[in-house]
C-alpha cells in the first residue's frame, strides 16, 4: 500500500466516525487502581523497567548532523553523551571518566573533537577512546583500551538514536520497533529543521502520558487552542506491539461528507499522532510543522520533565513564515503546559484526597488503555 492510499484509508474510517458520531472503541470499560500512580514502590520498579531496560528515542538525528556533534543530558539518574562520530555513526556513552567518575561533558548541546574531564584532564575522543591522560608519565601504566568511556547500546532509526540506559544490555533496534519503524520513517524527521526547544515541567509520568493518548478532552479542554482545529472525542487508532498511531480528524473533514474521494485532499483533514512506547510522541498537527515531545519521568510518582521540540518543514525566512511559526509554538506550548499539565496537577494534586479508589477509562480512550495494558505485560515479563 502506498503512503497516499494509507492516508486515504485513514480519511475514510475518520470521515465515516464522523459520519456516524463514533469512534474507535476498546472492548470494554477499564479500571486502574490509583496505587498505578501513587505506589512509590511500585513505580521505581516500574521507571527502572520501562524506562532503564527498554529502549528510549533520546535525540533526534538533526540534533547531531555532523562529525562531533553531540548532546549530552541527564536520563533519570543517568549522566548521557549521545555524539557522532568521523565515522558518522551515533554512539552513547556515560558522562563519566574512567579516573574518578566526573563529568567529562556539561550538559547541553555543541560540537567537540575531544571531550576532557575538568578534574584531572584525562581525554577521549567522540568515539570514547581515552586518548591521553595529564601527566601520564607520574601517574602510572594503566591500559588505556580497558578505560574507554563506558558505552551504552545505541542505535539509529528513522531520525531517531534510540539508547539502552543500561550498561552492557543489547538493544535490538529492528526487534523492538518492529513495523513501526517503517511507520515513523514516513515522518522524514531527518529532514525537518528544528525551531526551538524548551523543557516543562509536568504532573507525574503517568498523569502526563494519559493526556497524549486521547481526544476525549479536546474539546473540553483545548477549545482555545488545538481544538480549534481537531474534531473532540473521534480517534482511529493502529497498534504496532506497543506503539500506537492516533489519527484525529480536523474540523475541515466535516467539508468531505459531500465529496467524492477523488477531490480529497487527504493530507489536510487528518492529524498522526505517533507514540513510540514508553514515552516519545510525535505529532504532525499542521502540514509544516511538527511537534516531538519526549516525557521523562521525576524522581517520585509527583513530577516530569517534557523536552518539547518545534520542527518545521523549512527554516522561516519571511515575516510571514516566522509568524506561523511562532504562532504554531506558542500553541502547542499553551496547549500542553498550560491546559494539559495545568489540569494534570490538579488530578495529582487529588490522587491522595481518597476521592478514587480506581480511575476509568473508557472504551472510547483504547490508547489509553493500550498503554497501561502494555506496562502490566512488560512488568509481569520482568517478574517471571
Amino acid at each position: 500500500m502506498t503512503r497516499h492510499e494509507e492516508m486515504l484509508n485513514l480519511t475514510r474510517r475518520a470521515l465515516a466516525h464522523f459520519r456516524n458520531g463514533t469512534t474507535d472503541q476498546a472492548p470494554a470499560v477499564m479500571a486502574l487502581p490509583v496505587a498505578a500512580y501513587i505506589d512509590a514502590v511500585r513505580y521505581q520498579r516500574e521507571v527502572e523497567r520501562m524506562f532503564k531496560h527498554l529502549p528510549q528515542a533520546l535525540v533526534l538525528s538533526i540534533e547531531i548532523p555532523n562529525a562531533g556533534d553531540y548532546r549530552a543530558m541527564q536520563v533519570l539518574d543517568v549522566p548521557v553523551i549521545v555524539v557522532r562520530g568521523k565515522d558518522g555513526k551515533a554512539r552513547a556513552f556515560l558522562n563519566a571518566c574512567r579516573h574518578r567518575g566526573a563529568k567529562v561533558c556539561a550538559h547541553g548541546s555543541g560540537n567537540a573533537r575531544v571531550f576532557t574531564c575538568p578534574y584531572h584532564a584525562w581525554a577521549y575522543s567522540d568515539q570514547g577512546a581515552l586518548i591521553s591522560r595529564y601527566a601520564a608519565d607520574t601517574f602510572g601504566d594503566v591500559d588505556h583500551a580497558t578505560l574507554s568511556l563506558t558505552e551504552l547500546d545505541c542505535a539509529e532509526r528513522a531520525g531517531l538514536v534510540y539508547v539502552k540506559l543500561t550498561p552492557g544490555e543489547a538493544l535490538d533496534i529492528d526487534a523492538w520497533l518492529g513495523d513501526f519503524a517503517a511507520e515513523l520513517g514516513t515522518l522524514q524527521l531527518d529532514s525537518w529543521h528544528i525551531y526551538t526547544q524548551r523543557e516543562l515541567e509536568g504532573p507525574g509520568w503517568k498523569v502526563a502520558l494519559d493526556g497524549y493518548l486521547e481526544a476525549y478532552h479536546h474539546n473540553s479542554l483545548h477549545g482555545k487552542t488545538v481544538g480549534k482545529m481537531t474534531i473532540g472525542n473521534l480517534l482511529v487508532l493502529d497498534t504496532y506491539g506497543p506503539h500506537q498511531r492516533l489519527t484525529f480528524g480536523r474540523k475541515t473533514l466535516a467539508d468531505l461528507v459531500d465529496q467524492p474521494e477523488a477531490n480529497w485532499d487527504v493530507d489536510k483533514h487528518i492529524r498522526l499522532i505517533h507514540n513510540c512506547f514508553p514515552n516519545l510522541s510525535v505529532s504532525g498537527i499542521l502540514g509544516d510543522h511538527c511537534l516531538v515531545s519526549q516525557i521523562f519521568p521525576g524522581p517520585t510518582p509527583t513530577s516530569t520533565v517534557t523536552r518539547q521540540t518545534v520542527l518545521v518543514a523549512q527554516p522561516p525566512v519571511s515575516a510571514e513564515q516566522r509568524a506561523a511559526s511562532e504562532l504554531f509554538s506558542t500553541m502547542v506550548l499553551q496547549a500542553v503546559r498550560d491546559e494539559d499539565y495545568m489540569v494534570g496537577r490538579t488530578i495529582q494534586d487529588g490522587l491522595t484526597c481518597g476521592a478514587n479508589r480506581e480511575f476509568l477509562f473508557g472504551r472510547n480512550e483504547p490508547a489509553v488503555q493500550n498503554y497501561h495494558n502494555t506496562i502490566a505485560r512488560l512488568m509481569a515479563g520482568a517478574t517471571r
